[in-house]
This record gives C-alpha cells, sequence and structure tokens, in this order.
C-alpha cells in the first residue's frame, strides 16, 4: 500500500464562492498596491496645488528653487533645464499629472495608461530630484517607478471601471446588445 500527501488541507470554500482561500487572495493581490500608490499620487498631487510656496519660481520650498538646486547633482540636466524654463508651468503639469495618475490607478481607469504616466513621474524623479542619494536606494523615485509595473502589465483586472467596462462590452459582444 503507498501513501501519498495530501495538499487539499485548507478548507476550499471560505468565500463562499466556490474558489479557495489562496485562489482569492492571488486575485486581489495588488489591490492594495493599487490604493496605496492612488491615494499617494493623489496626496502628492494636490499638497502641491494647495501648497502656495511650491508653485512659485523661486523661494523657500519653490519648485523654481528645487529644481535649480538639483540641477547640477541629476543624472540628466537637460531634464532639468527644460523644467527650469518655465517652472511654475513644469510644477502644475506635475501636479495634475499626478493627481490624474492618482485617480486613474485608484478608480481602475485607464489603468495601463495611468500606471505608465505614474513609473514616466517616478523616473524622471529619480533622474532628476532623488539621483544624488547614496546610495541609490535610498531615494524612493526608484522603487516607486518598480511599483507601477505590475499595473502597465496587468492592468486592474477586479474592482476597477476597466473591468466594469470590458464586462460590458464582452455582454453586449455576446448578446448584441446592453444586458
Amino acid at each position: 500500500m503507498t501513501h501519498g500527501m495530501r495538499t487539499d488541507t485548507h478548507p476550499p470554500y471560505l468565500d463562499g464562492g466556490g474558489r479557495d482561500w489562496r485562489g482569492t487572495a492571488t486575485r486581489y493581490a495588488l489591490l492594495p498596491l493599487r490604493i496605496f500608490l492612488g491615494v499617494t499620487f493623489i496626496y502628492a498631487g494636490l499638497d502641491k496645488l494647495t501648497d502656495s510656496a511650491f508653485l512659485k519660481d523661486s523661494g523657500a520650498g519653490s519648485i523654481g528653487d528645487t529644481m535649480r538646486a538639483v540641477r547640477d547633482s541629476s543624472a540628466i540636466p537637460a531634464m532639468v533645464d527644460m523644467a527650469l524654463k518655465n517652472p511654475v508651468g513644469f510644477g502644475y503639469a506635475m501636479a495634475f499629472g499626478e493627481l490624474a495618475v492618482g485617480i486613474g490607478i485608484l478608480v481602475g481607469l485607464l489603468t495601463r495608461l495611468a500606471a505608465l504616466g505614474g513609473a514616466l513621474i517616478s523616473l524622471s524623479l529619480w533622474l532628476t530630484v532623488s539621483w544624488a542619494s547614496d546610495p541609490y536606494y535610498y531615494g524612493n523615485d526608484l522603487p516607486y517607478m518598480f511599483l507601477w509595473v505590475p499595473f502597465v502589465l496587468a492592468g486592474a483586472p477586479y474592482w476597477s471601471l476597466d473591468a466594469l467596462i470590458r464586462g460590458r462590452r464582452q455582454g453586449r459582444d455576446q448578446a448584441g446588445a446592453w444586458r
């Protein structure tokens, strides 16, 4: 008589839907990260828009002074030079970009595009503002850039407007009209 090892020792129907808890956890594993990134980028955008010092060409805490301070230590000084042509406009672009990315990822609308925008914002901040961090992993922009990658690749398949729209399209395609 041979004996095998049982691998189904966990209760298979914890969620009541006929799926095991591991499958459910796997499906929703990126949801906390999506919420974190969405809230963080919304907060960053609103913080910039409501900070009277940030959206100025010069002065303590201004985008202009920040960019001038990092210009010589950035990986690509030409990027900083472009921003310095109109620091206030660049500050508004950053703030509204972060806001759009945060809202897009949080509600799951055009998730891959929003994530790509978030990755590009994080990459540009890493190459300019946090480039001089030594060692490099002390700067937070590089890890943020990589936190966006799963959403660029997979989107937001659950609890998102993208999933709702996709479900309605599939229903319309199968039935020939909206369900």
